[in-house]
């Protein structure tokens, strides 16, 4: 059977897909944003950069934050408007969003920062940061950690493969991991099929590789404090994230996790 879908990143491109590969029934993404925040005391207004399809920012809406929502994907933010109504979402791109007010916190979570390739591109995007955050207010990242491949291959040997049932169709991908070591991207090549396609479907995408050491640079540069920077526990860690929990600054895990405060 042919699915209904549209698609050049089969994802993205369906929402609803989205979510059932990547579940989140626990909200832990947002949980974790609302315990960090609270132990930072970054106040009760949030925009959220790369919201997708609105999962955490409606979550957050729920425990009382204010939230606004900016995405690059009509498909997502016409899913997010539809079931994150308390949420406002905006169209835009995190190099170049100008929004009109400012907020207590920004967030971007899932690697979301990374999609800033180039030096000029992170700073553009925290100098976004920067003129739309109250003085004090809070930037929270979570994203891959650019030093957990500093001798470790474990995810860039072979290809991975996972199959995600929705509607009545399986569909599988393939997916090759490797490391622009010219461009300091992590690259990956998906290739998706399921039942009835006519060809399969190839995505292209890639993240900055960032270290801990040259991020607090950046964030410096662009008038950040760098409060905590931890990479256990987590929102996608083998630790799972918690109020009281203490974090780890090894660094050496994949993910990595960073709260900065905006000096006045």
């Amino acid at each position: 059977m042919e699915p209904a879908i549209v698609s050049q990143n089969l994802l993205t491109d369906n929402p609803e897909l989205y979510e059932h590969q990547f579940p989140d029934p626990d909200h832990r993404a947002a949980r974790f944003v609302h315990d960090v925040l609270r132990r930072f005391g970054g106040g009760k207004s949030i925009v959220d950069i790369g919201c997708g399809t609105g999962r955490d920012a409606g979550h957050l809406a729920s425990l009382g934050y204010t939230v606004t929502g900016l995405d690059l994907s009509e498909r997502m933010l016409s899913h997010a408007r539809e079931r994150h109504p308390a949420v406002r979402f905006e169209h835009g791109d995190m190099r170049s969003f100008r929004l009109g007010r400012r907020f207590d916190a920004v967030t971007c979570l899932d690697s979301a920062f990374l999609y800033c390739h180039r030096n000029e591109e992170l700073s553009a995007f925290l100098d976004r940061c920067r003129e739309h955050l109250t003085p004090g207010g809070l930037l929270v990242a979570e994203m891959r950690n650019g030093a957990f491949f500093l001798g470790n291959t474990e995810l860039l040997d072979g290809t991975s493969t996972r199959s995600v049932t929705w509607d009545g169709v399986t569909y599988t991908s393939r997916t090759t991991l490797w490391i622009d070591h010219a461009e300091q991207l992590l690259r990956r090549h998906r290739v998706w099929e399921w039942p009835g396609c006519v060809e399969p479907l190839h995505q292209n995408s890639a993240w900055r590789l960032l270290f801990p050491q040259e991020l607090r640079h950046f964030l410096s540069l662009a008038g950040f404090e760098v409060l905590a920077m931890f990479d256990q526990p987590g929102p996608r860690t083998d630790r799972p994230w918690s109020a009281d929990a203490e974090l780890s600054t090894a660094l050496s895990a994949d993910r990595l996790h960073v709260v900065a405060r905006l000096r006045a």
